[in-house]
């Protein structure tokens, strides 16, 4: 039986120092920061010898070099120990791995320019920047020591030595309490915003059971994501709208600003500089960062609840996504409200924010091909008809106008999740991975159309 891909995700473990901790953590990562600045200058002078070896062997090449022992007394670089005193070994080995790192791509970018693989032919050749803002790494034992999950000892420096300082932990995650999970070693991360602990986990996530419900996702316009959890029989066990409204509203009433202003700017003419509302487009950047994580959240949570055997891990075997890689608006004139619209529909954000969340609990994202999912009708009627006043409502070719009544509930994305989800079940559950349909005479070519109506012909012909 194949292990399943190991999995590395990272939690952000907040501290709250004193304000003399505070001044000790931020010499501590200003004299690493040293420390890997005069290393890269010692690794990009020795690359020559240095670039063949392997990660194993680089490091205790580069202590040859710069490190001194009673088995060593002579090297040729004495004075990093002046210049750093008592500087941790292991804070040391670390800092030696990502000054090696830099210089290895530093190296590979030059010789890229030089050859000409840049894609602009007036590119300037790169520049080794050895003024990193890097933060150190923390090995268990040696430079940090957990007291249970409030507090932890961290080895700092003081201006003199080395010491220990207990800082309080004020927020955590729950990676640490899943028992498959392996703790690696943390970064020490300072900045003006914040304090934490940067902190890698390995996780093994357990396979899941081929015969499940798959939850399909209609992402759209109107409505953000459209979810409907379908078994293999084509029963709609349960069917959701998420649509964070309030932060969307947040982020387009920032981007009107910006068309404001740059119509007081120019004026009927002119230009606009560099950089004009650099940080207002930052601020809705970081909004849509958010509106993904809230929408891709709850599609995991849905696929974890709503399954078909219950057992210690939940049985969802995937999330069915549309094939929207490289989909281009075709509607809205330019610079409409329409055509701003899809500039902000968050479609790749969400779909790999999800596939990161539920690749931790061994699930697996499908995509299934994007063409007549929400024209062609779920119960195999043929085409929908779009309403003029509200593209969201359809009215089906037997007349039957499904849920139109509560404007809330936009049918076409709803019979579009429908669809989705049936095109998933087949492609998992067809030899070829294919999505092909269950009778040759259907009449509704190509093969790929396939609709809900597909899972209730492959249960019971009658019903088809």
């Amino acid at each position: 039986m194949k292990t399943p891909n190991k999995i590395i995700r990272t939690d952000k473990w907040r501290l709250n120092p004193t304000p003399v901790q505070k001044e000790l953590l931020g010499k501590t990562v200003e004299v690493y920061r040293h420390a890997c600045q005069f290393l890269v200058g010692i690794i990009y002078t020795h690359w020559s010898e240095l670039g063949e070896l392997t990660a194993d062997q680089l490091t205790p090449a580069v202590e040859k070099l710069m490190h001194q022992t009673a088995k060593r007394p002579s090297i040729k670089y004495p004075q990093f120990k002046k210049a750093f005193y008592k500087f941790p070994s292991y804070l040391r080995r670390a800092a030696i791995a990502f000054s090696a790192g830099q210089v290895s791509s530093f190296v590979t970018r030059y010789r890229e320019w030089q050859s000409g693989g840049r894609k602009r032919k007036d590119a300037k050749p790169p520049k080794l920047n050895a003024d990193t803002g890097c933060y150190p790494s923390l090995y268990k034992g040696q430079c940090y020591k957990l007291h249970g999950y409030d507090q932890v000892e961290i080895k700092v420096f003081n201006g003199y030595d080395w010491v220990w300082a207990t800082v309080e932990i004020t927020g955590l995650r729950e990676r640490h309490l899943v028992a498959t999970n392996k703790m690696m070693s943390p970064s020490l991360v300072l900045n003006e915003r914040s304090c934490h602990l940067s902190v890698p986990f390995t996780c093994k996530p357990e396979k899941r059971k081929p015969e499940a419900n798959v939850t399909a996702i209609d992402l759209g316009i109107n409505t953000t994501a459209t979810i409907s959890v379908v078994t293999h029989s084509g029963t709609v066990i349960h069917r959701e709208f998420i649509h964070p409204g309030r932060d969307i509203d947040r982020r387009d009433k920032r981007l009107k600003s910006v068309s404001v202003r740059a119509s007081k700017t120019m004026g009927k003419g002119g230009k606009l500089h560099k950089g004009f509302c650099s940080k207002t487009y930052q601020k809705c950047r970081r909004i849509n960062t958010q509106i993904g994580h809230i929408v891709s959240k709850r599609i995991v949570e849905i696929a974890e609840k709503f399954n078909s055997v219950r057992v210690a891990w939940p049985t969802a075997l995937a999330i069915v996504f549309e094939n929207l890689l490289g989909w281009k608006p075709k509607g809205g004139r330019k610079r409409s409200n329409l055509r701003q619209r899809f500039h902000g529909w968050l479609k790749a954000k969400i779909r790999d924010f999800t596939e990161m969340k539920w690749a931790e609990l061994g699930g697996k994202i499908v995509e299934v091909v994007a063409a007549y999912s929400s024209k062609l009708a779920y119960d195999g009627s043929g085409k929908v008809k779009r309403s003029s006043k509200n593209y969201a409502l359809a009215t089906f070719s037997s007349g039957k106008q499904f849920n139109a009544v509560r404007v809330a509930w936009p049918t076409a994305n709803l019979n579009g999740a429908y669809n989705i989800g049936a095109r998933g079940v087949i492609k998992l559950t067809h030899r070829n991975g294919g999505e092909g349909r269950f009778s040759k005479n259907s009449g509704r070519p190509p093969r790929s159309w396939v609709c809900l109506c597909d899972l209730w012909a492959k249960v019971s012909p009658r019903l088809a």
